[in-house]
């Protein structure tokens, strides 16, 4: 069994920026190549407020001046509080409204009808976004989830959704109103918003796996020395990328980006030596993610239940796990395809073989054992990948869902509180120092805070007052 660790980078998450993640650099490390791949800093406060207030008190010379800071960071706190209860409260009675477990009881006594159902659809929807905009959610991207899935980790399988399970007309018709940028292909049925940037680490023999390199390995060189990989070949899709856009938002960048570590048995360099012992992969992961969708229903019995559900920890090449109503895996047509063409190839050679007028029975045995050795693998590996899926959608279930529903709508709501408070607090002490919290003192005491030590040492103080007086 693999030992997986996960943990954020730094102490600090980072977005996944598909124009950033596409620059790949390679080294090698234990016989593995690693792709490092690079991310953008969110613009967050991630470490928890009461070490924050603590640490800036901490920096505070006079004792008056130390406890009047204390007591009005517990009052930036209580009035965050009272301004934002009106707000989650509007959300929270729009929400039982629509709750899958409760909700068509509610909807039945309140007795509206289809069109303010509607309207209040949308307003729940938008509460969702500007809730999500404030915690510093962002809606995951078609780049995004490309460069998620270029590789694999413990996931093997390819894993789609049954969109026949899942209602496209309520994000469809909320997106009309509502104009994004970007949205994914998958934005009508489905959102998926993500935050923070971490890293998980399975270690393990991977015995099957590494057979599987190696085989996979040995069948594209005979597809490329036959030239039968032009077949299956896919065109190139243009990128959508503005690279002149994108070299000048790096250039302008005001803090250095995340560089994290991708490695995977595809890049494994082949020995015996690795081929034996332990190894440890790794993968990106994102730190939080949550899923809102509607389970598909009739128009004779509409379903009105929308589902929040909020997972952490995820590997970005595993991120199907948390997507909604999915298939059951099976085999791919393009195995089907290896398949069929394996099989004809070998009963072609096994069938010349036989009639050549002195058939060797060695060759027309490895023959046969090769036939039967790789129908045997295809069948073997689809079923050890099927195990490993029912794991992880085990523990996904018990160990990477945090909540769902009402549970990760209070969730959010106090992230915003946390967030908004701590921003006031840090902006309220750089006014009130003037850059006694210098840069050298946080990468003494914390990395953690050293983007805080930049921010007030750049931050201009007409600046700090208009977003103090704004919170």
């Amino acid at each position: 069994m693999g030992e997986a660790e996960a943990g954020e980078r730094d102490g600090r998450p980072a977005t996944a920026s598909a124009a950033a993640m596409e620059d790949k650099g390679k080294a090698k490390r234990d016989g593995v190549v690693k792709e490092v791949i690079r991310l953008e800093r969110e613009s967050v406060i991630p470490i928890l407020k009461p070490k924050l207030v603590m640490k800036l008190a901490y920096l505070i010379e006079r004792d008056n001046d130390r406890s009047e800071f204390m007591k009005l960071c517990k009052r930036v706190e209580y009035t965050i509080r009272a301004w934002y209860l009106l707000q989650f409260d509007d959300l929270m009675q729009l929400y039982a409204l629509f709750d899958p477990v409760n909700g068509e009881k509610s909807l039945e006594q309140q007795g509206m009808t289809s069109s303010e159902l509607d309207t209040l659809e949308l307003n729940f929807l938008t509460y969702i976004f500007q809730i999500m905009e404030k915690s510093n959610f962002k809606l995951l991207s078609d780049e995004e989830y490309e460069v998620a899935q270029s590789g694999q980790y413990l996931l093997n399988l390819p894993i789609q959704v049954d969109e026949y399970k899942v209602d496209s007309k309520l994000l469809k018709r909320y997106f009309k109103e509502h104009p994004h940028d970007n949205l994914p292909a998958f934005a009508d049925k489905y959102i998926v918003f993500r935050r923070g940037i971490g890293i998980d680490q399975t270690t393990d023999y991977f015995f099957m796996e590494k057979v599987d390199v190696i085989i996979s390995r040995a069948w594209r060189s005979l597809l490329r020395v036959t030239r039968i990989d032009r077949l299956f070949s896919k065109k190139q899709l243009p990128s959508t990328k503005d690279k002149k856009k994108t070299d000048e938002i790096n250039e302008d960048a005001e803090e250095p980006d995340l560089y994290v570590e991708r490695v995977r048995l595809e890049k494994m360099e082949l020995s015996i030596r690795n081929l034996l012992r332990k190894m440890t992969i790794q993968e990106p992961t994102f730190e939080r993610m949550i899923v809102v969708y509607r389970k598909a229903s009739t128009e004779s019995k509409p379903d009105r239940g929308i589902y929040v559900k909020h997972f952490k920890h995820i590997p970005m090449a595993d991120m199907e796990l948390v997507l909604p109503e999915k298939k059951n895996p099976s085999l791919t047509p393009m195995d089907w395809v290896t398949f069929i063409i394996s099989a004809v190839i070998g009963l072609v050679t096994l069938i010349g073989s036989l009639e050549m007028p002195k058939a060797d029975i060695w060759v027309v045995t490895a023959i046969l054992s090769g036939l039967i050795g790789y129908c045997a693998k295809i069948y073997f590996t689809f079923q050890a990948n099927m195990v490993t899926y029912q794991n992880l959608i085990t523990k996904s279930m018990y160990d990477k869902q945090l909540d769902s529903g009402k549970g990760t709508l209070l969730h959010l709501c106090d992230d915003v509180i946390q967030q908004e408070v701590k921003e006031v607090i840090v902006s309220y002490y750089v006014l009130m120092e003037q850059g006694k919290a210098t840069i050298q003192f946080f990468k003494m005491e914390d990395s953690s805070f050293q983007h805080l030590a930049k921010f007030s040492q750049d931050m201009p103080s007409y600046l700090c007052v208009t977003w103090s007086l704004d919170k």
